[in-house]
């Protein structure tokens, strides 16, 4: 309630000692007229909950546009992050090989089951281009086709092309693409 924090110093009270740093440079540059967007950090609640807040903090002018404190605004995004711990993990987990590609078709995820099939780890493939180093030459320029339409949001079902394991079998994936 504002009776339990009106005139407490928000950062030695409220904030994690291992975030206070960071989160008092962020005050410190609103403060300068320097506003910070999505700073993420932990803040801890009375009942000594954790909770992930993203702030946004920007300087509180008077009438005369001279600054006189700070305005963030927060946002309590605890639950969207366990949401995608939970998503990655059951990614990570799944009994059929996923990956994943950013629009210059580098690896973003790799998963334990394609790691197992292809013989590439995660370390091996991640910010790597996927068709250039890991599909066939016949197939590169039809896998190439079928990830950018799914990055223009049409999804592809079953189609089937050749992955270029670490030992230099020919395994065939059959793949349904789609955006995330």
């Amino acid at each position: 309630s504002s009776e339990d924090t009106m005139g407490h110093h928000l950062v030695n009270e409220f904030i994690t000692e291992d975030f206070r740093e960071s989160v008092q440079e962020v005050l410190e540059k609103a403060l300068r007229g320097l506003e910070e967007a999505n700073f993420a950090f932990p803040l801890i609640t009375k009942d000594g909950r954790r909770l992930e807040i993203l702030l946004n903090a920007t300087s509180r002018r008077d009438v005369d546009g001279d600054i006189i404190g700070v305005v963030g605004i927060g946002q309590d995004i605890t639950a969207r992050i366990t949401q995608e711990q939970e998503y990655s993990r059951l990614i990570d987990t799944a009994n059929a090989p996923i990956f994943g590609v950013d629009r210059s078709g580098n690896v973003t995820v790799w998963n334990k089951c394609a790691a197992n099939l292809s013989g590439y780890s995660s370390e091996d493939t991640m910010g790597h281009h996927l068709v250039n180093e890991f599909i066939t030459e016949d197939f590169r320029e039809s896998v190439q086709e079928v990830l950018e339409k799914a990055l223009r949001g049409l999804e592809e079902a079953n189609f089937a092309f050749p992955l270029i394991t670490k030992d230099g079998r020919r395994l065939e994936i059959l793949l349904n693409a789609t955006s995330r």
